[in-house]
């Protein structure tokens, strides 16, 4: 085990108490969501880091199982002192619905009849992976992520998560995407389809009870496998060289080591993944397409988050100029957003592979320097008129020392704190607006976080406000949270 590993984890399982209402109108009845979480959840809730996988990905996203012989599959940026800082962040793991790794999927149990789903697990889509996502979250009382990042499928869930529920990112890093699904990605997945559903074993999805559907899946995973790597890769892998032997045979068997190669990822991939959640995932992803009216512009108009887009310049499953798109569509809408391009040989698996370029890009965007990346807008505020002791029980009832005062308008007037109620109780005073403090300091959205928290600490100040320059209260920010940074 690497020293800069996160060490030894654990999955975890949470069951949704309710239905999921699913883009096709049919129901998921209380999914069962496998995860894993790395870090420590601060007290404000808002360090939390979901990472979304891969078509073939998993909750195991970081850190060893007892006995494995590879850690998680993004290990390379997960952990202390890597972008995805585990010192820092609260990093949080799920695997899809419809997938085969713990999450409820094709091969659970449904509960009508008590036998596996197989084709009678209802189509899912990308939107609803991430609906149940979000609800997920919500059952760990997480309001608003810091960040989403995820590659391939998982920089498609990214992309939903801006679009579905934008109040809640407040950073994303889709990577080696795309935002729409194109023809020939499509046709790639439906030979995948294919290649199963017509093995004989397949039996329409009832194969549970007699086991693999070995040749259709291990087929699918070479034609797939295929679009993983560039034309470069695999010569610098292997070029033309044989496999165990002096010279060609001039017959079917095997003779060149990228066949071997082929044939290997084909059967270990049999032996870890389902045959129905493959044809269910990839039916996902062709489905997805985030355009309105066949506009990219017009669908991302409701973004918000500051975006990063990251792509691989050797990529020809989901090229550059597939980000390129979204880069132009998001900033035709003011989106904060930047494009970069993995330099890499790897082609499309760079994403899991180009350790020192992600986590130079990702923790140089991640980086929290203004008082924007660690306001809280969830605040209590009270109006100039309101009585003494009622603020005296919000206090008390919320657990919280200062209470901005505010207009009808949300203008910031004042401040109430601890010591000025306590100053009413000495003077015998109940009028809020002879007690509070009017002259408040405050802070902007673009201030630098190093320089409000020495002024913080040279006044000592817990609490201060931020406002836009017409004193407009957007939130707050306190000392714990800059000292926690």
């Amino acid at each position: 085990m690497k020293k800069e590993s996160i060490g030894f984890v654990q999955r975890k399982f949470l069951t949704i108490g309710e239905d999921i209402e699913l883009e096709s109108g049919k129901t998921l009845k209380h999914p069962t969501i496998a995860y894993e979480t790395y870090g420590t959840l601060n007290k404000e809730k808002n360090n939390a880091i979901l990472v979304c996988h891969a078509l073939s990905g998993d909750a195991h996203a970081a850190g060893w199982y007892e006995g494995d012989r590879k850690p998680g599959w993004w290990e390379i940026i997960i952990g202390p002192e890597k972008s995805l800082d585990t010192d820092k962040y609260f990093v949080i793991s799920t695997n899809i619905i419809g997938g085969c790794k713990g999450s409820t999927g094709p091969a659970s149990i449904n509960p009508e009849n008590n036998k596996k789903y197989g084709l009678d697990f209802p189509m899912v889509t990308i939107k609803d992976m991430v609906k149940t996502q979000k609800r997920f979250l919500d059952d760990l009382n997480i309001k608003r992520l810091f960040a989403v990042v995820g590659g391939s499928m998982g920089g498609m869930q990214v992309l939903e998560w801006l679009v579905s529920y934008p109040e809640m990112v407040k950073k994303a890093i889709p990577i080696a995407t795309t935002a729409r699904s194109s023809p020939q990605q499509i046709a790639f997945n439906e030979v995948g389809r294919q290649s199963i559903v017509k093995d004989p074993s397949w039996n329409k999805g009832n194969y549970y009870d007699k086991g693999h559907v070995e040749n259709g899946l291990s087929i699918a995973r070479m034609i797939a496998h295929i679009t993983y790597l560039s034309d470069e890769s695999m010569y610098n892998k292997f070029g033309r060289n044989l496999q165990n032997k002096d010279e060609i045979t001039y017959d079917f068997e095997l003779d060149f080591q990228v066949e071997s190669y082929l044939h290997y990822q084909g059967e270990s991939f049999v032996k870890r993944f389902d045959a129905n959640s493959y044809i269910y995932i990839t039916k996902a992803i062709d489905y997805f397409d985030l355009s309105k009216n066949g506009s990219l512009i017009e669908g991302f108009k409701d973004v918000i988050s500051k975006v990063k887009i990251i792509a691989v310049n050797t990529d020809w499953l989901y090229p550059p100029i597939q980000s390129k798109e979204v880069f132009n569509a998001l900033k035709a809408n003011d989106v904060d957003v930047s494009y970069s391009e993995l330099e890499s040989s790897h082609g499309h698996d760079a994403f899991l592979l180009e350790e020192g370029q992600l986590n130079y890009l990702i923790s140089g965007f991640l980086e929290v320097s203004h008082v924007e990346d660690i306001i809280n807008k969830n605040i209590t505020t009270i109006k100039p008129n309101a009585n003494v002791e009622d603020v005296a029980m919000l206090m008390m009832d919320r657990k919280i020392t200062h209470i901005p005062v505010v207009t009808e308008y949300n203008i910031l007037v004042g401040i109430v704190t601890a010591w000025d109620l306590t100053k009413s109780i000495a003077t015998n005073c109940d009028n809020l607006e002879a007690i509070m403090t009017r002259d408040v300091k405050t802070c902007n959205l673009g201030d630098n976080l190093d320089e409000v928290g020495r002024e913080m600490k040279k006044y000592n100040i817990s609490t201060l406000p931020v406002v836009q320059d017409d004193l407009k209260l957007l939130g707050a920010i306190t000392i714990d949270q800059i000292s926690h940074l």
